[in-house]
């Protein structure tokens, strides 16, 4: 696993690393899957309306219970998180929309997990209150079959107290972007058979995307520790603004 640069003195060049490591983030599995893009988004649209509220339903569920079972989940090791996922993803789809639907929390647990193990290798404390809130915000990164802003870096370099209400709003504030992915999930998952592999390569993506958030969010926190969240903002801001094309 790829080490988080340490925080040190140079703050634009880390910063850049990290800028490099987000645009990274959509590898080329996620390409692929992004030559899907329009035919997934067809088929979210298709999902009848009931369904759609009932996804956003289950990613609050998903998020909530979650947060407390990520925290008391074993290690699965470097490969026990992917390979979980993969088979999590083609069980969900073998039997269509029903065991698709059954799936998303199982996946969505996996997912945090794997991000919490993300914090700790980045050295940090995920049991600490503004960790936790980290790791939950990693999923506002919306979704990797979409050109999303990535990595929203509020709450960077923050010590939130984390009591019921913070946690409910937290989530709150979280599960439309997470439903917006679990849909197109879904979608790809409508079909049996095809869909256990649609939801095996959609989990494989999605997690590998949601771990190079975490590694961002998480060197970003590391860096406004010794700089400033403000400062730390600022160049991440700069450094993942595309260049402006002059006319001739």
């Amino acid at each position: 696993m790829d080490q988080i640069i340490p925080a040190t003195s140079d703050l634009a060049a880390q910063v850049a690393e990290l800028a490099r490591r987000y645009k990274r983030a959509n590898g080329p599995v996620i390409r692929l899957v992004n030559r899907l893009g329009s035919t997934l988004e067809h088929q979210l649209t298709a999902l009848p309306d009931p369904l759609r509220l009932q996804i956003e339903r289950l990613a609050a569920q998903a998020l909530a219970a979650s947060y407390g079972i990520a925290a008391r989940a074993p290690d699965l090791g470097a490969r026990g998180p992917m390979a979980a996922v993969i088979a999590s993803g083609a069980a969900g789809g073998a039997g269509g929309v029903p065991t698709a639907l059954a799936e998303l929390p199982v996946t969505v647990t996996l997912f945090l997990n794997a991000i919490r193990a993300e914090a700790r290798a980045a050295g940090l404390d995920p049991d600490e209150d503004w960790v936790r809130a980290e790791c939950l915000q990693v999923f506002s990164a919306g979704s990797p079959l979409a050109q999303d802003d990535g990595v929203n870096t509020s709450f960077i370099g923050s010590r939130l107290a984390l009591t019921g209400s913070t946690v409910q709003n937290l989530i709150a504030s979280i599960a439309p972007r997470l439903a917006a992915v679990l849909g197109q999930k879904l979608a790809a998952q409508a079909v049996p058979v095809i869909g256990a592999v649609s939801g095996a390569a959609l989990n494989a993506a999605f997690l590998s995307y949601y771990r190079e958030i975490a590694r961002v969010r998480f060197g970003l926190a590391l860096l406004a520790r010794v700089h400033g969240t403000e400062a730390v903002e600022a160049e991440f801001r700069i450094a993942t603004t595309p260049p402006k094309v002059i006319q001739a």
